[in-house]
C-alpha cells in the first residue's frame, strides 16, 4: 500500500466519480484539516491539528479521512512566490511521501501560495478577533487551498 503523490491533472483521472477529499494545510506547530462534500463541490473546515509526532498527526489525518469516507487527500505545497521551493515545500513533500505510506488513497500536491494571507485578509474584513483567527485560520487556510483543487478539479472535467 503506497498512494501516488500527483497533480491534479494527473489525478483526475483516477479519483472516483464520487467522494470527498481531505484538505491539508501543513504548518510548522498546526495542520489545518478541511472536507469537501462528495459531490467535490464545496470545501469546508473540519479542525485544526496541534503537531506532535508524524505519526499520531497522520492518525488523526487518515482517522478523519476514513470517517467522510475520502477519495484522496489535497496538501497545500508551500511553493516560493518565484516558483522555487524552500524548506518548507520540501517538508510538505516529506510529509506527503510519509503519509503516502500509511494510505492508499492519491495525494495531490496543490500550490497554495498566499491561502494563509487570503484567508487572514477575509478574517479581518468581517471583523473577526485576532484570538478567533488565531484559532481557526489553519483550517480556513486548508478549506480554501482545498476549494482551489476542486474548482480545477471541475474546470478539467468541464475542458473534457
Amino acid at each position: 500500500m503506497a498512494a501516488a503523490i500527483l497533480s491534479i491533472a494527473d489525478a483526475a483521472p483516477l479519483l472516483p466519480p464520487r467522494g470527498g477529499l481531505i484538505g491539508l494545510d501543513l504548518g510548522t506547530k498546526t495542520i489545518g484539516v478541511a472536507s469537501s462534500d462528495p459531490d467535490r463541490r464545496l470545501a469546508a473546515p473540519v479542525e485544526t491539528i496541534s503537531r506532535k509526532q508524524f505519526t499520531p498527526d497522520a492518525q488523526r489525518i487518515l482517522a478523519l479521512a476514513e470517517a467522510r469516507g475520502a477519495a484522496g487527500f489535497v496538501l497545500g505545497l508551500p511553493v516560493n512566490m518565484d516558483g522555487s521551493e524552500g524548506p518548507r515545500a520540501q517538508a510538505s513533500r516529506a510529509f506527503a511521501r510519509n503519509l503516502a505510506r500509511l494510505t492508499d488513497l492519491p495525494i495531490v500536491l496543490w500550490d497554495e501560495r498566499l491561502s494563509t494571507a487570503a484567508v487572514e485578509r477575509d478574517m479581518i474584513a468581517t471583523d473577526m478577533s485576532r484570538a478567533r483567527r488565531a484559532e481557526v485560520v489553519d483550517q480556513q487556510a486548508a478549506a480554501f487551498i482545498l476549494q482551489g483543487a476542486l474548482d480545477r478539479l471541475r474546470f478539467l472535467a468541464e475542458r473534457d
